[in-house]
């Protein structure tokens, strides 16, 4: 019989906090993370100078012959996953050395620094700057490799590198990795740093917002003014146990993961497709057990894309009719990229666990082109909420759905 997976940890690091009190006083004030960059302005042909920048500094108490081997998107893995197993009670536990305890852990790309560096070797051949760390602080598994290595885990490493969907595919491979009974326990999340590569990319697809004058009034999810997304940065990590493990341990229950569905577009890299979104919500929803009408509301992934919005809003109708309330924590984080599915998740799960929702800020006209369905808009809204779902959507077709109760 399946194990019942349960979060007994959960702690990220975003651009409006890194510690629940001050990202609640920052979502009840919808205030968002949002800044301009001025020395972005130096690069040639870039046209958006926005970024959602976390307050993180890589802890002086770690040993130094790891923080060496650790990049800014790995060292923000490591902080939340250490912040979320002291929650959980697991820091230092030995279970982590059991070989019952993994971790699921992505980024969509490794430490900019060190992609420098590595360009650098190809574009002059020379190994000047080239150093003993600069393959692992660049590696696409680096945040699973640096999480495994920092804890002692030696259970599963499972990595992703999936693009915005790189933290909830991460957690949805754990959640199966203790349902079919190959972990006990298992770290699971996603992180990435902000750097000007990131923003170029969209911005050659004209998918970033240019509201450089005024950062508190952008990205704009579903909004008929939107101008496109603003990258940001983070990491969420969430510790997944089974069940009658964290029982008979005595844990705290934050939540229950219940359900978890993915699949792929199969069509366009760029270019999202309704329907199989919304068949990726039908999968998480019958993996749980549950009707449309079960969840009381919908994490989106809410990117404030002209075709991202309106293919997601329509998906979410086809799913759920008029539906549950919907909003988009990107409002205030922007873009986390790798980060985003497990970091929406934790402070999803913890401001539902009040009983309230965040609205999306600066929602201020539904675009005519996007379903119509409950957007929470203008002030937190109160809700009692037992089930909840959390959606990502991905660059190559990649489509995520997690499904939590209460």
């Amino acid at each position: 019989m399946p194990s019942r997976v349960v979060v007994t940890g959960a702690a990220g690091i975003s651009p409006i906090g890194s510690d629940w009190a001050t990202v609640k006083r920052n979502l009840l004030g919808c205030r968002n993370g949002v800044v301009r960059i001025d020395k972005w302005g130096a690069v040639d042909g870039l046209n958006s100078l926005l970024g959602a920048p976390a307050d993180f500094d890589m802890p002086a108490q770690w040993p130094r012959k790891m923080r060496r081997s650790l990049g800014r998107v790995s060292a923000m893995a490591v902080r939340a996953s250490e912040m979320a197993l002291e929650e959980a009670g697991l820091l230092n536990d030995p279970i982590l050395r059991s070989g019952r305890a993994g971790v699921a852990y992505g980024s969509s790309a490794g430490s900019m620094d060190s992609l420098r560096e590595a360009a650098t070797f190809f574009a002059n051949q020379s190994t000047t700057g080239v150093t003993a760390n600069t393959y692992i602080k660049m590696m696409p598994h680096t945040t699973a490799a640096a999480v495994g290595m920092f804890f002692g885990l030696t259970g599963r490493l499972l990595p992703s590198s999936t693009a915005c969907t790189s933290g909830s595919l991460s957690v949805g491979m754990a959640y199966e990795a203790i349902r079919h009974g190959y972990q006990d326990v298992m770290v699971a999340g996603g992180a990435d740093e902000l750097d000007v590569p990131a923003v170029a990319v969209f911005d050659t697809l004209y998918a970033t917002s240019t509201r450089n004058e005024a950062p508190a009034c952008t990205p704009r999810p579903f909004d008929n003014a939107r101008d496109g997304l603003v990258v940001g940065e983070g990491a969420g990590s969430l510790i997944l146990e089974a069940r009658d493990h964290a029982l008979d341990r005595g844990a705290t229950v934050l939540a229950e993961m219940v359900g978890f569905g993915t699949n792929s577009d199969g069509r366009h890299p760029t270019q999202p497709a309704r329907e199989t979104m919304a068949d990726a919500m039908r999968l998480a929803l019958r993996d749980a057990g549950l009707q449309s009408g079960d969840i009381a509301y919908v994490n989106a992934h809410g990117t404030a894309t002209e075709i991202g919005d309106i293919a997601e809003s329509h998906a979410s109708q086809d799913v759920f009719g008029a539906g549950p309330p919907i909003s988009s924590l990107k409002s205030y984080l922007g873009h986390t990229l790798g980060a985003c599915g497990s970091l929406e998740a934790w402070i999803a799960l913890r401001m539902l666990s009040e009983r309230w929702a965040a609205p999306t800020i600066n929602l201020d006209s539904v675009d005519a082109r996007c379903a119509a369905l409950d957007y929470v808009v203008g002030e937190p809204r109160q809700l009692v909420a037992e089930h909840f779902m959390t959606n990502n959507f991905a660059f190559g077709g990649v489509n995520t759905s997690l499904v939590f109760r209460l």
